[in-house]
């Protein structure tokens, strides 16, 4: 079994808003020297980001123009300093917290830049402001209108019931002291051990195979990126935030093709719900430091064979949250026709909402409204992080 790929290495900043040009150059050393070290013993390291405390939280008391300003200062200090990857956390739209109107001025800042990340956390509750949604579903309007094929809400997302801490974007937001996590591209760690267990037979493993069989693998090859973090924490005085072992996928490296291993047919089929529960259930019992979703992802853009399946008409928005009640992230990477209305959206940020507050579990939804794409017409995406389906 070769080496899974490391989707992330994420310095999580203590310091806070505005950041001065010293400590991303200080960030800039910590992080070249970590994707070296792994890199010393064989791991690919696909990308190495920054995350820092909410933007909106720090810079409160800012005008937008003064916030939009030191937005692209920061992308000049992150060009400089060879950074491609810095998530600024979350508008909180709680009550009372902020004017919530605030939420469009992130539609402002990501289509001036292109390492930043930002999302809007909504609780999904009593506790919500009314029009967090629709001013969230805004941002992905102007988003999908006013960056390059509408590649701007790749950095963008609701969120709910997500903490700090976790590596991936563009969920990831930073508390405390300042940390190092790690995320892995599992995908096709997940698959060769299914495949493996499976021996080539036309059986179908149960549920208890799937789970254990999963757990022991992640365990022996987490165990091994684990202990590198640590030591990497130790020696830069950081501490260490943990592991997300969510197997994200990448193109044909997919937890879709993983899944359809264990011989309950067609991603989408009856079965699906079952082994999505297994492998989450593989997820959360692994004896190692872990952090963020650690959670089955189900990226329709990022996953070829979901890609497929979703172009078949074997999954739909409603699967994937229902799905998402047993395992993963939510909606992740949606195509969408590009004139959806601002209502519909809204209703499915909504949605995605209220099953993260119903289960108390972390969820997010990144929805990609194509421009100039009709429902039936097939994407057209060229960023290596995605692939392409039919909207």
């Amino acid at each position: 079994m070769t080496m899974p790929p490391i989707r992330t290495i994420t310095l999580g900043l203590a310091e806070a808003h505005p950041l001065a040009d010293l400590t991303i150059e200080r960030a800039a050393a910590i992080l070249d020297h970590a994707q070296k070290t792994y890199a010393e013993v064989g791991y690919d390291v696909q990308t190495v980001r920054l995350s820092t405390r909410p933007l909106f939280d720090d810079l409160a008391d800012w005008s937008a123009a003064d916030i939009l300003q030191y937005a692209q200062e920061l992308q000049r200090m992150l060009d400089d300093a060879g950074l491609g990857f810095c998530s600024l956390g979350p508008f909180n739209a709680v009550p009372d917290y902020a004017p919530v109107e605030r939420i469009e001025l992130i539609a402002d800042i990501l289509s001036a830049t292109t390492a930043l990340n930002a999302a809007v956390l909504m609780s999904g509750d009593e506790s919500g402001r009314d029009n967090a949604a629709t001013l969230t579903a805004r941002v992905i309007q102007r988003l999908a209108q006013e960056t390059t094929g509408g590649s701007g809400n790749f950095r963008f997302a609701m969120l709910s019931h997500v903490g700090p801490g976790t590596p991936f974007f563009p969920a990831a937001y930073h508390s405390g002291p300042a940390s190092i996590s790690v995320g892995l591209q599992g995908a096709g760690l997940v698959a060769d051990a299914l495949r493996s267990r499976k021996g080539g037979t036309g059986m179908r493993l149960s549920f208890l195979t799937i789970s254990s069989t999963v757990k022991q693998t992640l365990e022996a090859e987490g165990g091994v990126i684990v202990e590198l973090a640590q030591e990497l924490a130790g020696a830069h005085d950081l501490t260490f935030g943990g592991i997300d072992l969510s197997p994200a996928p990448l193109g044909e490296d997919s937890i879709v093709a993983a899944i359809e291993l264990c011989g309950y047919g067609k991603f989408g089929e009856p079965g699906t719900l079952t082994v999505a529960a297994a492998l989450t259930n593989a997820l959360r019992s692994v004896d190692l430091p872990t952090c963020g979703y650690c959670g089955l992802m189900l990226p329709v853009l990022e996953d070829a064979a979901l890609g497929r399946r979703w172009a078949e008409g074997l999954v739909s928005i409603p699967q994937l949250l229902l799905y998402s009640s047993v395992c993963g992230t939510g909606l992740d990477t949606i195509p969408l026709p590009g004139d959806t209305d601002e209502g519909t959206i809204a209703r499915i940020l909504d949605d995605v909402a209220a099953l993260a507050a119903r289960l108390h579990k972390p969820l997010s939804a990144r929805l990609f409204p194509v421009p100039g794409k009709k429902r039936g017409e097939r994407t057209a995406f060229t960023s290596p992080y995605l692939t392409n389906t039919t909207i």
